[in-house]
């Protein structure tokens, strides 16, 4: 969730294909949100001042059905 001057606004970055994952890197005053594939190649990222991010929500990876005990 960013600061877009008075409004927040979300943006979502998803691993969308199997084998891919979302890596956060920060550094310098930017936080970088990427999705990389099993390789380490970025498919797509997003940059956003550290200072306008209001707040940094990961998700665990869904394995799917918890087994029943």
């Amino acid at each position: 969730m960013i600061d877009a001057g008075g409004t927040p606004r979300t943006y979502e970055v998803v691993a969308t294909k199997a084998g891919r994952r979302v890596e956060v890197t920060t550094g310098r005053g930017i936080v970088e949100v990427s999705e990389v594939t099993r390789n380490g190649t970025p498919v797509r990222t997003a940059r956003f001042m550290s200072n306008r991010i209001l707040a940094l929500v990961e998700h665990p990876v869904d394995d799917g059905p918890a087994p029943a005990h």
